[in-house]
């Protein structure tokens, strides 16, 4: 058995696991109407029973997101990125408005809403929020769409309970927000059943999406990324969009985005979208500048994945890493808040060096496959992390890890 620090915090599914049969459960409803024409979504929380929530404080990021709040009982803003809702007893509602579109700086959009269509994550439509619940309460959320005319069709990361309403229960949450991708509009969508998860790919009519080809490539790919990744997801949202969307992949938790015009394979052997599905599968989080491990990961698998499911020749997977040294040979260190792309291929290199030492000095017992399900179990990683549990898996110190390239700037 690997052994592992315990620094695990306490999930929200064992506290709920821990109520009583007894428990009461609380109903809180989402109602998000789109305007198109103010480029803005309407957002209503209904609370079944307000007393339910002892304390409410929200997070409301940049200035200007969020507008025109209004609630039952007490609703207070001492800062432009901060509010407190104080709800009554009985039924309580809280509304606002937020801005859909949003620029990036350079010209490209990670969320936009045309007269047509509006592409968003539910991340931003329902801010995060500290909040304190009622001893024994169980909150049960729903999230429902009213769409403009002309729209007619809605896709989240989540079940689907009518045409458009959706449950949203997230284990790893007290209050359960709508994260995760979210799509309406005239769309195209494409599904199928990969293992026990629905695989819904959707994009806006006329965005150019390759639908089927992301789902055959997922296909491919789909028991080789479940037979290192022990997650079983309900479903999995892909979402797409030509000019101006931003011209790369984002992930969330349920559900990727990734450019209609991305190719699915690069003339580099990666792939952007398994890269983007090792990062929804695999969760990992990083702390102490350890950007490199989430984004190494998720790279080293876009190009393994592909080898295990037959679409790499060796000669092209020994091509690949040739193209890796090439590009990475200036990188003096890993450590960092955001790992550049240059970084990302030399923490490619590394894995793939860690993988081979793994696999020797415990006799072909372990691989990276054991090291990375035991960073999965880690509420963040670090640095140290890895180092741990890798040499717990090989019994001894790594020669692969002493590298400079590991040394905090």
């Amino acid at each position: 058995m690997i052994s592992i620090r315990p620094r695990l915090l306490l999930s929200a599914t064992a506290l709920l696991l821990s109520l009583p049969a007894w428990a009461k459960r609380i109903d809180v409803d989402y109602h998000v109407r789109f305007l198109p024409q103010s480029d803005q979504a309407e957002v209503s929380v209904t609370l079944e029973e307000g007393k339910a929530i002892e304390d409410f404080q929200l997070d409301l990021g940049e200035e200007g997101a969020y507008s025109d709040f209004k609630g039952d009982g007490t609703w207070t803003q001492d800062a432009p990125a901060h509010g407190s809702w104080r709800p009554p007893a009985g039924k309580a509602r809280l509304s606002y408005r937020v801005k859909v579109s949003h620029p990036r700086g350079d010209g490209r959009f990670d969320a936009r809403m045309t007269p047509d269509w509006a592409l968003l994550r539910g991340d931003d439509l329902v801010p995060s929020a500290r909040v304190q619940v009622g001893e024994r309460v169980e909150l049960v959320s729903r999230l429902e769409f009213e769409l403009p005319d002309g729209w007619k069709a809605v896709e989240t990361g989540w079940p689907r309970i009518g045409k458009h309403r959706f449950r949203i229960d997230n284990p790893e949450r007290v209050f359960d927000r709508p994260t995760g991708w979210i799509l309406a509009g005239k769309l195209g969508s494409r599904r199928t059943q990969l293992g026990n998860t629905e695989v819904t790919v959707s994009a806006p009519v006329g965005e150019g999406l390759r639908r089927m080809d992301i789902l055959t490539l997922l296909t491919f790919v789909w028991p080789h990324i479940q037979a290192v990744f022990p997650r079983d997801p309900a479903k999995l949202l892909v979402v797409g969009a030509g000019d101006p969307m931003w011209r790369g992949g984002l992930s969330a938790p349920n559900s990727l985005f990734i450019h209609a015009e991305r190719p699915l394979v690069s003339e580099n052997g990666t792939s952007s979208l398994v890269h983007e599905l090792v990062h929804v599968f695999s969760r990992i989080r990083d702390t102490d500048g350890s950007d490199w491990i989430s984004e190494g990961v998720a790279e080293y698998y876009a190009i393994e994945l592909m080898r295990r499911a037959g679409g790499l020749s060796e000669d092209r997977y020994h091509k690949i890493r040739s193209d890796l040294k090439r590009w990475s040979k200036d990188v003096k260190s890993l450590r960092g808040e955001r790992s550049s792309g240059p970084t990302t291929a030399r923490a490619v290199l590394l894995l793939q060096d860690l993988d081979k030492e793994i696999r020797k000095r415990s006799n072909k017992r372990y691989s990276l496959d054991d090291l990375v399900r035991g960073l999965m179990r880690l509420d963040k990683v670090s640095t140290q992390d890895l180092v741990q549990i890798s040499e717990d898996l090989m019994g001894g110190t790594s020669d692969v890890l002493a590298s400079s390239l590991l040394k905090a700037g």
